[in-house]
């Protein structure tokens, strides 16, 4: 028997458009798996789905084996937390977390809201009032609410994109702390990789409302299953094994993508012309031709000139910040996998 959350051949349909198109994946208990693309790719149409706030067109969302057809929102013990938040304005931080245990007694609610507050870093904020809360604060409090209900499976869809990258990168760490010291399974919804990789055991890669490949995150980066993953995950220019070889890579697969740290500096390397130079924090980053005629990026320790970059640069390929693809066939190609 399937224990936690199962989706089959799932189909989401907006009158002729299909935003979720034959998906099938699974969460099992204590376990988070992202849903990660870019915008119109299905994956908050999927979590909704989930959720009971869309209907299905096709397939099946099933919670231990049970088929969830026609059981209501409210009935199915999920919990979404949006990117709002969605706090009631007139409720302080207490109130707010409190809400899910009303009919508890009071001695137990106002133990709960202390423990969960504390969970989430926020000790002491209880009397607060919600619209005197920084946007992080807020979304803390959103998660303790949350949590709060008890949830089988917590359904976060992009619950810190309204925020600046150094306090989302600071509220990764406390949901990952959170999720793991609570063993809710959750549901994970983002555009943004680094949160993908930060907090999923598993990451689905979507496009197109279809499912590219699910596996978790060092085999994903390390083994794109297709050449379309791999450029969503930031990889290029892709290499034959022959191009890779005469960058210091002897023993190269079929295909090599390139990624953002791929190409370094290195005195016995292959001498490559500089095409720009932008300065970056730290270093600069230096565009340059391949022996093959594609262009690619070098990051450099030391600051170069925009205006009067190095004419050469000797570098060869890292194998290890390089992905492994399974072949030269097109992008998109018939080779996506479930890992």
């Amino acid at each position: 028997m399937v224990s936690g959350l199962e989706v089959r051949d799932a189909v989401v349909r907006y009158g002729p458009v299909t935003a979720v198109d034959g998906v099938s994946l699974s969460v099992e208990p204590g376990e988070v798996v992202a849903l990660l693309g870019p915008s119109g790719s299905g994956k908050s149409s999927l979590l909704r789905a989930v959720a009971g706030l869309e209907p299905l067109a096709g397939g099946s969302v099933s919670w231990d084996a049970e088929d969830l057809a026609g059981v209501p929102v409210h009935k199915r013990a999920f919990v979404v937390m949006f990117q709002d938040g969605q706090l009631f304005p007139h409720l302080s931080v207490a109130g707010n977390v409190g809400y899910a245990l009303a009919r508890a007694p009071r001695a137990r609610r106002e133990r709960r809201v202390a423990e969960l507050l504390e969970l989430v870093g926020l000790a002491g904020y209880g009397r607060r009032p919600v619209t005197a809360l920084s946007g992080g604060e807020a979304q803390r409090v959103a998660l303790a609410r949350s949590l709060a209900a008890d949830p089988r499976l917590l359904l976060l869809d992009e619950p810190l994109s309204a925020l600046d990258r150094g306090l989302r990168e600071h509220l990764v760490g406390v949901l990952d702390e959170t999720l793991r010291a609570t063993g809710v399974p959750a549901l994970y919804v983002t555009h943004d990789q680094d949160e993908a990789f930060a907090i999923a055991d598993r990451v689905a890669v979507l496009a197109r409302g279809a499912v590219l490949q699910l596996a978790d995150p060092d085999t994903l980066w390390r083994t794109p299953a297709s050449r379309e993953v791999a450029e969503f995950l930031g990889y290029g220019p892709f290499l034959s094994a022959a191009e890779a070889a005469t960058l210091g890579w002897p023993d190269a697969p079929p295909l090599v993508g390139v990624g953002p740290d791929g190409l370094v500096v290195a005195g016995d390397g292959v001498e490559v012309a500089v095409l720009q130079a932008q300065a970056r924090r730290g270093g600069s980053e230096l565009t340059v031709r391949l022996p093959s005629g594609e262009q690619a990026r070098v990051r450099t320790p030391a600051i170069a000139s925009h205006a009067h970059p190095p004419a050469t640069l000797r570098v060869r390929l890292d194998p290890s910040a390089c992905g492994e693809l399974p072949g030269a066939g097109p992008a998109g190609g018939a080779d996506s996998r479930e890992s």
